[in-house]
């Protein structure tokens, strides 16, 4: 049985978050799927060097090499994928609040006016008056 890692936000479980609490948990958020994006990036590029390596040289240590390239991709998307993941649950514990939802409070808010926004206008809200 693996042994499980220390997760930093076990220590906002239950309490009270500021604005600038939830402001940083969305920045942090945003940085892990950026990070996780760029993992997926990574390995599709190697895909398209492994392909390319294999499709287009007839020497063994190329196609080896485009081999290794395509093996190390599919590593890498399991790595990235892992590990968006375990951000992601990390995350969820630091917005746990009495409630005992690991989603963000306003997410409800903002669904709700955008759901009401769409069905009662059909278009852009305008800007307030200046």
């Amino acid at each position: 049985m693996r042994a499980v890692a220390h997760n930093p936000y076990t220590r906002f479980r239950g309490s009270r978050l500021s604005l600038n609490d939830y402001l940083a948990i969305d920045r942090t958020v945003l940085a892990n799927e950026r990070t996780g994006l760029a993992f997926a990036r990574t390995a599709l590029a190697m895909v398209v060097i492994g392909g390319s390596c294999i499709k287009f040289f007839d020497a063994a240590l190329i196609q080896a090499l485009g081999a290794a390239f395509l093996v190390g991709a599919v590593a890498l998307s399991v790595y990235g994928w892992r590990r968006y993941r375990r951000t992601q649950r990390f995350l969820a514990v630091a917005l746990e609040e009495r409630t005992g939802a690991p989603e963000h409070p306003l997410k409800e808010a903002v669904t709700a006016a955008e759901h009401a926004g769409a069905t009662t206008t059909g278009s852009p809200p305008s800007p307030p008056p200046a």
